[in-house]
């Protein structure tokens, strides 16, 4: 299934800002590195984009970041996206953005790509004629690449369309999911910037590694698209991220545990951490996983905030705007 999403057109009157709200999202979802992920609801960054007369792009305000953020737009995700944008269509007139942060930084949950992409959808519906959702992905990958040196869209494609997606270099495509089947994710109140989790991956990787990582990502996209919950339970386990990853989120094996032993399919790190998501085909059994793994990381002294989410999760979407 290819999602179509498409921003309403503004014909007769002007519009002077919309605001947009995209939301958390569990990266590689353990087995498709830069590729695979979903959207989470009850988290996520909103953006208000004010169409201006100058030919720029200019970042008014961040609120709600504890961390301090590049102001100058060509060194933010939310700006660098903008000026991409602007660039591609040949846009006579420039944005103001103004970011409030609901996804902390540096925790697996898409926090550089939520700005990004509420920016970019809240821009397109100032546009004479809105782009299709897809059309706003090479964009949002020059936006993200400013935050983590690379251009991957597994955060970035699930808050584009909604629910799971592959996203490749120049693709998007939601995955059909059982709408009973949920996600826990917990985020710890530990930072873990995303090119520190990304630079133990720099030596390589077992072929027969490699291999294996393969044959997981075929069972559980199969398993998805079948509605097989066995087929994703056998899958869903990384060989290849997470065992590098695992010693940068403290009390990750307690906690993993701590998912599998209340009904998970399979359970990971998000992202680049330090969250950790399980997946469940009931809800019930999500919500009481999340309780086990916050408690968990409660015994490694870490507190924790926990999200219990249909995988098949929101897409980013338009708040409300104003017109002349």
């Amino acid at each position: 299934m290819n999602a179509q999403l498409s921003e309403p057109m503004i014909s007769s009157q002007r519009a002077l800002s919309a605001q947009a709200m995209a939301f958390a999202s569990v990266g590689n979802v353990a087995v498709g590195f830069d590729i695979l992920g979903h959207s989470v609801a009850g988290a996520g960054d909103r953006a208000v984009v004010r169409r201006i007369d100058e030919p720029t792009v200019r970042i008014a305000a961040i609120h709600g970041s504890s961390h301090e953020l590049p102001m100058d737009a060509a060194r933010n995700t939310a700006g660098a996206a903008l000026l991409s944008l602007r660039r591609a269509l040949g846009l006579q007139h420039g944005f103001e953005v103004e970011l409030h942060k609901g996804i902390a930084l540096g925790s697996g949950m898409g926090g550089s790509a939520a700005s990004c992409v509420a920016a970019l959808v809240a821009a397109n519906a100032l546009l004479e004629r809105p782009l299709p959702r897809e059309a706003l992905y090479s964009f949002a990958l020059d936006g993200e690449t400013v935050a983590s040196g690379s251009r991957h869209g597994d955060n970035l494609g699930p808050m584009l369309l909604g629910g799971l997606v592959l996203a490749t270099r120049d693709r998007l495509l939601r995955l059909p999911v059982p709408e009973a089947w949920h996600c826990a994710l917990v985020h710890p109140h530990v930072v873990l910037e995303t090119r520190r989790s990304r630079a133990v991956l720099a030596d390589g990787f077992a072929l027969s590694e490699v291999v294996a990582q393969h044959a997981n990502l075929a069972l559980v996209l199969t398993g998805c698209h079948r509605g097989d919950a066995t087929l994703v339970r056998e899958g869903l386990k990384d060989v290849l991220v997470e065992p590098r990853r695992a010693p940068l989120v403290p009390g990750f094996s307690r906690v993993k545990q701590a998912a599998l032993d209340n009904a998970a399919m399979g359970a990971s790190i998000s992202g680049g951490g330090p969250s950790v998501f399980g997946w469940y085909e009931r809800r019930e059994d999500a919500e009481r996983a999340a309780s086990a793994m916050a408690a968990a990381f409660a015994e490694e002294g870490i507190a924790s905030d926990t999200l219990v989410s249909p995988i098949n999760g929101p897409a980013a979407t338009l708040v409300d705007e104003e017109v002349e």
